[in-house]
């Protein structure tokens, strides 16, 4: 009976004991946060670890060849010869008279078209900026035989005009149209000789054609200087016997001269 009793006291103290310790480890703490005491995980040693992507290296190449840029302009039939006058007159920029189309050659060749009212300004030195550019280089100062006073020149074989005074050039040569035998049978060529302005009209109104010829400077008879009112370059019309004038010369001969001023025609237009 003594065993009995001595071996369930030694029952109940090995329970008491193990109900005493905790179910689980506490977690330890470190400065960086809780960690648990629980083994980490190993890989399987079936599974390797991915390697590190890597960037290849640049492949060497060679560096492409740029082929020159061609000029904005396309070569004209006459490029060598325009390109000698622009050079002759200056003023235009820079130009190089080799015959070769190059950027600066167009845009001296545009700044020419532009300023003698040529169509189209394309820097392209075609048949009607090759005859401008020849009937400006023809034009001869000394044919006017202005003297000293202000006058203006009209030379009817070149169709060209321009402002002298003490004997120099002080506006142009440019271009001009003057008086043929009209289809219409209104016209007349412009007569040479020498003559003095008779009359000024800012606009002068005219019945036979019902139309206002702006910076209206008379000749003599019905002919004057005034601003052309169609394409000065188109020689199948006008002038009627006037001697046509672009915009910016046309202001520049109001502005410069008077009632009384002597005007000096010479030459003969061609057809006339």
């Amino acid at each position: 009976m003594k065993r009995f009793v001595l071996g369930l006291a030694a029952v109940g103290l090995a329970v008491g004991a193990a109900a005493c310790q905790p179910t689980s480890a506490s977690p330890v703490w470190d400065a960086g946060g809780p960690t648990s005491s629980a083994p980490s995980p190993t890989a399987s040693p079936s599974e390797t670890p991915a390697p590190a992507p890597t960037t290849a290296a640049p492949s060497p190449t060679t560096p492409a060849t740029t082929a020159p840029a061609k000029p904005v302009c396309t070569k004209g039939k006459y490029q060598l010869e325009v390109e000698q006058i622009l050079v002759a007159m200056g003023g235009f920029g820079t130009v190089k008279a080799d015959g070769e189309q190059s950027d600066s050659d167009c845009a001296a060749i545009k700044k020419f078209q532009s300023r003698f009212g040529l169509r189209p300004v394309d820097g392209n030195p075609g048949t009607a900026t090759h005859d401008v550019a020849k009937r400006l280089k023809a034009s001869d100062p000394s044919l006017c035989e202005a003297g000293t006073a202000l006058t203006a020149c009209i030379d009817l074989t070149h169709q060209t005009t321009w402002l002298m005074k003490d004997g120099k050039v002080i506006h142009g040569p440019t271009v001009t149209r003057t008086g043929f035998n009209h289809p219409d049978g209104h016209g007349a060529p412009t007569p040479s000789g020498t003559y003095k302005i008779i009359e000024r009209q800012r606009n002068n109104w005219t019945e036979t054609f019902k139309v206002y010829l702006p910076y209206w400077q008379r000749i003599m008879d019905d002919n004057g200087f005034h601003e052309t009112t169609s394409y000065i370059h188109d020689m199948s019309l006008g002038s009627h016997g006037c001697v046509n004038l672009l915009h910016v010369d046309a202001v520049a001969y109001w502005d410069t001269i008077t009632v009384g001023t002597t005007v000096k025609l010479f030459g003969r237009r061609p057809g006339t």
